[in-house]
């Protein structure tokens, strides 16, 4: 039971590093109860996530930390590498990139918009 606990805080530190929400707090950002936050994610934020979890193993496996209290530490390190990136990103396309948008409303949007398709196509 430990270990999942101490998992659970671990990822909260990381996802909170990279995108100033905790998981929870995450969740209810993008208005989900028990779906899962991974599912519901952009796919810039979903690929911010993994270069967050992947940085922080990387360093994990470069220091190998030997307590809880290291292992957090790391997790925050890891979690800011992706930080940078998503601050580099939002100053480039001015947009956020942690957002309210879920499955849900990335549907609605997708059925909203109209595809228009050229008049006399041909296809070869």
């Amino acid at each position: 039971m430990k270990e999942g606990i101490q998992f659970a805080t671990l990822t909260d530190i990381i996802t909170k590093a990279w995108s100033g929400n905790t998981t929870k707090e995450y969740k209810i950002l993008k208005g989900l109860k028990k779906e899962n936050l991974r599912d519901n994610m952009t796919n810039t934020e979903l690929i911010l996530s993994m270069l967050a979890e992947a940085s922080t193993k990387d360093i994990s496996q470069t220091e190998n930390p030997e307590s809880f209290e290291e292992s957090s530490k790391i997790a925050k390190r890891g979690g800011n590498v992706a930080n940078v990136a998503r601050l580099e990103l939002e100053t480039q396309t001015g947009k956020k990139v942690v957002t309210s948008v879920n499955a849900k409303t990335a549907l609605k949007e997708n059925k909203n918009s109209k595809v228009i398709k050229p008049k006399n196509s041909k296809t070869e």
